[in-house]
């Protein structure tokens, strides 16, 4: 080391020689940077390998930071060096810049790691039993939030505040802060209710039959839920909605109903036992209808042009589109039924009866 400190010297002059220790530091840094990148790589190659995900989670999430904390320190050590040859009074910022990168990069490295594990709780290709993506994601929010808050507090300690004094302020603000925002505090703690209460997830279908909203739930933010209208619009409602109205959600149905009204005319009244007889054992006997629930098939009622008969029952499935199948099945399969037994389906009409219809009843021309 002295020979090379001796060569630097007369290579540079002893004048310049800590500039040259400054491009040495930093370009090392730089190359230790590098370096570090690629060894992420080579343990990101053999972590997924692995069967677990949780150490792809941890090595994606110190990429950055591992990184960046050696490019800071390399360039803070140079800056210090610089610093001390120029008796600059910034000598005394070095230490403190360097804690506080400390504590910016370690709420980065959780809040990395708390994303990753929201996706990891998620996604089924991580999971075999995937948890609601409502509950996950709003854990991790507040997780994040929680470090962000600790991250900032701390640093406020490290440069002298008191936190004492800034959380005895809070209590006091805070009571103004409410009666300021009571509206977005209103919708904080109604997303709130939605993630205790879980009327509703996110990918479910949700309608509201007291105001005009049906879709799909994009989003559960902690002031608005996004909804995904039919026609593909984006609907965005405020969480304290959510407190004044009711909420179906057809998503959580067990069974879909199909329940018809058909009619068959007065002079095929004779074949209406044996319709009804036949339509009935054609829905036991349907792959398509749970024969667990309620399946009812009744003469109904004498209607002005019809005789009427209905058809209640379930489909197994809940799916919008299998449903409409099913039903459009068994509704050509009633009518195939009708048509057997000699009957036809009854449409409006009107019949006009004339008394005495003879030659004689006619009324004669002048």
């Amino acid at each position: 080391m002295n020979n090379l400190e001796q060569w630097l010297i007369n290579l540079t002059g002893e004048q310049n020689l800590w500039i040259v220790e400054l491009f040495i530091i930093v370009l090392a840094a730089l190359s230790l940077g590098f370096l570090m990148n690629k060894l992420i790589d080579r343990l990101e190659v053999h972590a997924a390998k692995s069967k677990t995900v949780w150490d792809d989670a941890l090595i994606e999430a110190c990429r950055k930071p591992a990184i960046w904390l050696v490019w800071i320190l390399g360039v803070n050590f140079a800056a210090s060096i610089a610093a001390q040859k120029m008796d600059s009074p910034l000598q005394a910022l070095i230490d403190p810049v360097n804690r506080l990168a400390i504590i910016f990069l370690g709420a980065l490295f959780l809040t990395n790691f708390i994303r990753r594990a929201e996706r990891n709780l998620i996604h089924p290709d991580y999971m075999a039993k995937p948890m609601d993506a409502t509950t996950v994601l709003a854990i991790g929010k507040l997780l994040r939030a929680s470090v962000i808050i600790t991250a900032i507090l701390v640093a406020m300690q490290l440069f002298g505040y008191s936190i004492s004094g800034l959380l005895a302020f809070g209590g006091i603000g805070g009571i103004a802060v409410g009666f300021a925002a009571k509206d977005l505090l209103a919708n904080f703690f109604g997303g709130l209710m939605i993630y205790l209460d879980r009327p509703f997830s996110v990918g479910d279908w949700v309608r509201s039959p007291d105001k005009e909203i049906e879709g799909t739930v994009e989003d559960v933010g902690w002031r608005l839920t996004r909804i995904r209208t039919f026609d593909k619009r984006p609907l965005y409602i405020p969480n304290s909605v959510f407190a004044s109205i009711s909420v179906e959600n057809p998503s959580r149905m067990s069974n879909r109903r199909i329940y018809e009204t058909v009619g068959i005319r007065y002079s095929d009244i004779n074949a209406m036992a044996a319709i009804v007889e036949q339509v009935t054992a054609m829905l036991k006997s349907h792959p398509g209808i749970d024969t667990e629930q309620t399946m009812m098939v009744n003469f109904n009622k004498f209607s002005e042009s019809s005789l009427d008969f209905f058809i209640y029952t379930f489909t197994k499935t809940t799916v919008w589109t299998e449903y409409h199948v099913i039903k459009q099945d068994i509704l050509l399969q009633v009518a195939a039924i009708i048509e057997a037994n000699q009957a036809e389906v009854a449409f409006p009409t009107s019949t006009l009866h004339i008394e005495g219809q003879g030659p004689e009843a006619l009324p004669s021309k002048g």
